[in-house]
């Protein structure tokens, strides 16, 4: 069995700002960069036998993982490759709006947001879960992975029956989720869920 570690962006000023992300960006706050040397300082424990570390294309996620590269040499020295398939979902146009703009919740939106330009849930499921497969049977090691809250909640959920750790469990910022890959039936199982207190 393999390992991904599912890893969020840490603390963003628009997470502050209680602005939709989305597709857009802003940088880590000081908590944020904080928080990916916290959640780096639990990889160099935890993490084993990493083969390759990704990141999403978008700033928040890159920052992190080179915040986490910095802290644990021994992921310094592996490849780092962009992962467009870690994008978080595209909320049409309420990409960069407040959240209270949206008409659904932003962790679980389903299809509100389609005919405003975003992404269906389907398609948004289909892209996260073949992003994750193709990493996985890429490489024999496990994988570190940095993306975003709703695409790796969306993740999880699709795999909850497989789970091994509770699941009702806020995702906050430099969160882990750790899945065991089953290659042969290219399924995976949650079995712990890192936050930080």
């Amino acid at each position: 069995m393999q390992t991904l570690y599912l890893m969020r962006h840490g603390q963003t000023e628009y997470n502050v700002q209680h602005i939709l992300q989305g597709r857009c960006d802003s940088p880590l706050t000081s908590e944020g960069i904080a928080q990916a040397r916290r959640t780096a300082a639990w990889l160099r424990e935890h993490a084993r036998d990493v083969e390759v570390t990704c990141t999403s294309p978008l700033g928040r996620a890159q920052q992190t993982l080179d915040l986490v590269r910095e802290e644990v040499l021994a992921l310094a020295l592996l490849p780092r490759l962009e992962v467009p398939g870690l994008m978080e979902r595209d909320y049409g146009r309420f990409d960069g709006k407040p959240v209270e703009q949206l008409p659904a919740s932003p962790w679980n939106p389903g299809d509100a947001t389609v005919r405003y330009g975003g992404e269906s849930q389907a398609a948004a499921r289909y892209r996260i879960v073949r992003t994750m497969q193709d990493l996985m049977n890429s490489c024999e090691g496990n994988v570190l992975a940095v993306s975003h809250g709703s695409i790796s909640r969306l993740f999880k959920t699709v795999w909850a029956e497989h789970a091994r750790c509770d699941q009702d469990v806020a995702l906050g910022n430099c969160c882990v989720l750790v899945f065991e890959y089953d290659p042969a039936t290219g399924t995976f199982a949650n079995t712990e869920i890192f936050n930080q207190q």
